[in-house]
C-alpha cells in the first residue's frame, strides 16, 4: 500500500483507515468479493497496531461494506454497492477469474509481491543488485546520445537496424555468426518465449526441457496449450539418452535448454555433452531453443561455446538478453534463428506491441559499441565471484550438516539440497515472517521438496550471512 494514516492528525487512526478503505471500495479499486490481506499484513503495511486494524474492519463490517466468516478471509461484501451507489458496477472478479491467461503459482505471486519491499532480504532473486548495475557508465551512454536521437518513432519489425548490427558483432564473441536479418529484438527473453509459443508451435505440442527448469515457474507455454515434459539432468547437463527416449515417447516438438549456468541448478553443460545433445537433436529432427542469458557470466574460466555456435543447419533458436548482465529495466533481448522464423516472430511481435522501445534500443546499440560491454563484464564477474565465494563460505559454516551444494562456475545461483525433506511451503512462510524471501525448489519442479534456489547476485554479504544464519535455525526447528 502506498498510503499510511497520519499519526499527527487529530482524527483517530482507525477512522482514517475506514475512510481510506471506503474510498477504495467507492472508486471500484476494491470490487465486490475483493479479498483483503490478513490483519497482520494490513497492520504491517499501514504501520499501525493490529488492534487498530481490527477496530477499522469491525466498523466497515457494521456498515455492511465488508464480510468475514470464521476461518475465512475478509472480503468486500456483496451488498456494499447498495450502500455506496444506486447502480451496482460490474463484478470484475468474475471477469478476472474467467480470463484465458492462467495466474502465476501462488508462491510466485507472493515473491513478486514482496520483492519490491526493502524490508525483506531477497535470498533467491534472479536479478543483479543495484550496486552491480553500471549506473555511471549508463549515464555516459545517455550523454553520448545527445544529437543522435533521430529515431524515436516505431522501429522496423525486427528492431532497430543499428542495434541488430551491434548484436550481430557482439555474438561473434560467443562464436555465433548471425546477420542482422536473422536477429529479432525483443523486450527480454521472456517475451521471446511468449512469441515462440504463439508464433511457431501448435497447441498440444510437447516441450522437452531439463527437470528442474525455470520454465516450470512460467504459465506461458501451458497457456498456449503446450505440455512440459521433463528430462533428467546430471552435473554434465541434460541426459541425451533420456532426451531421445522422451522425444519418441511424447513426440517432442522442441527442446528448451539452458546449457550455461542453468536456472535454477547452476549446472554448466560440458563440451562433450553439448556435442551429444546436438547429435541427438539432429538425428531426431528436434529443434532447439537455447536460452543463453547467463552465458557471459562465467566466474572462474570461460565455459564452452553456445550450442548455436555448433549449428550448421539452422536447428537452434538462440535467446540472449542484457537483463542479467547490464540492466533488467532496459528490457532488451534478442532471438537468433533462420530468417523465415525470425520474420514470422517479428510479425507476431508487431501484432503484440508494435516493437520494442525505440529509446531502449538506441541506448542498447550505444552500449554495445566499442569495449564498454566487455569492461563491464570483467568487473561484474569479479564482483559475482567474490559474492559466490562468500555465500559458499557462509553455507559451510551454517549448513554443512543440513544440506549439500556444488560451487557454481557461473551465473547467479547455488542449488541447495536439504539432506531431509521438509514442508517447503511452511519454510517459505516462516522465512517470510523472519524477513527472508526464498525461492523454493517446487517452483521449478512441482515434485521437489528438498531444494532452494539461492542467489548471490542481489543480497549484499552482510545480508547474505544474516539471512542464511536465520534460515539454518528455521530448518533446524523443523526437524
Amino acid at each position: 500500500m502506498d498510503w499510511k494514516p497520519n499519526k499527527a492528525s487529530g482524527v483517530p487512526m482507525y477512522q482514517q483507515i475506514v475512510a481510506y478503505m471506503k474510498g477504495k471500495i467507492a472508486s471500484g479499486e476494491w470490487p465486490v468479493n475483493y479479498r483483503l490481506p490478513p490483519q497482520r499484513v494490513l497492520a504491517e503495511r499501514l504501520g499501525v497496531n493490529r488492534s487498530t486494524v481490527v477496530t477499522a474492519l469491525d466498523e466497515l463490517k457494521a456498515q455492511g461494506l465488508l464480510d468475514a466468516n470464521v476461518g475465512s478471509s475478509t472480503r468486500v461484501s456483496n451488498n456494499s454497492w447498495s450502500i455506496l451507489a444506486a447502480t451496482p458496477p460490474p463484478d470484475w472478479l468474475h471477469y478476472v477469474q474467467a480470463g484465458a491467461h492462467p495466474p502465476n503459482q501462488p508462491t510466485v505471486q507472493e515473491i513478486n509481491r514482496y520483492e519490491p519491499d526493502e524490508r525483506y532480504i531477497r535470498l533467491g532473486t534472479g536479478e543483479l543488485s543495484g550496486d552491480l548495475l553500471p549506473v555511471a557508465e549508463m549515464e555516459q551512454v545517455l550523454l553520448g546520445l545527445q544529437g543522435k536521437l533521430t529515431h524515436l518513432g516505431y522501429s522496423e519489425p525486427k528492431g532497430l537496424l543499428s542495434l541488430r548490427q551491434a548484436i550481430s558483432h557482439h555474438l561473434q564473441c560467443r562464436g555465433i555468426e548471425a546477420s542482422a536479418d536473422s536477429i529479432l529484438v525483443v523486450s527480454g527473453a521472456l517475451q521471446a518465449l511468449q512469441l515462440i509459443s504463439q508464433g511457431i508451435l501448435h497447441p498440444g505440442s510437447a516441450i522437452l526441457l531439463e527437470q528442474p527448469s525455470y520454465l516450470y515457474s512460467l504459465p506461458l507455454f501451458q497457456m498456449s496449450g503446450m505440455r512440459l515434459t521433463g528430462v533428467h539432468m546430471d552435473q554434465q547437463g541434460i541426459d541425451p539418452q533420456v532426451l531421445a527416449q522422451q522425444k519418441q515417447r511424447h513426440n517432442g516438438a522442441l527442446l528448451y535448454t539452458i546449457p550455461s549456468y542453468h536456472n535454477p541448478t547452476g549446472v554448466l553443460m560440458s563440451d562433450d555433452r553439448r556435442g551429444q545433445v546436438m547429435a541427438v537433436c539432429e538425428r531426431e529432427r528436434l529443434p532447439i531453443l537455447e536460452d543463453d542469458v547467463y552465458g557471459e557470466l562465467w566466474l572462474d574460466e570461460p565455459g564452452p561455446l553456445p550450442l548455436k555456435a555448433q549449428d550448421q543447419s539452422g536447428q537452434v533458436l538462440y535467446l540472449g538478453s542484457l537483463s542479467k548482465t547490464v540492466s533488467p529495466g532496459l528490457r532488451i533481448g534478442w532471438i537468433v534463428g533462420p530468417e523465415p522464423v525470425i520474420e514470422r516472430l517479428a510479425d507476431v511481435k508487431m501484432q503484440t506491441d508494435y516493437g520494442a522501445s525505440a529509446f531502449s534500443q538506441l541506448v542498447a546499440a550505444e552500449w554495445l559499441q566499442g569495449e564498454r560491454h566487455e569492461r563491464h563484464l570483467r568487473q561484474l564477474r569479479q564482483s559475482l565471484r567474490a559474492r559466490r565465494d562468500t555465500m559458499c563460505q557462509v553455507l559451510s559454516r551454517f549448513f554443512a550438516d543440513l544440506a549439500q551444494w556444488q560451487t557454481p562456475r557461473g551465473g547467479f545461483y547455488v542449488w541447495l539440497r536439504l539432506r531431509r525433506a521438509v514442508s517447503m511451503r511452511t519454510l517459505f512462510a516462516r522465512a517470510l515472517s523472519e524477513g527472508i524471501l526464498l525461492n523454493p525448489g517446487y517452483i521449478y519442479d512441482p515434485q521437489d521438496s528438498q531444494h532452494l534456489r539461492l542467489s548471490y547476485a542481489y543480497a549484499n554479504e552482510a545480508e547474505m550471512e544474516r539471512a542464511l544464519y536465520r534460515l539454518s535455525r528455521l530448518i533446524r526447528g523443523m526437524e
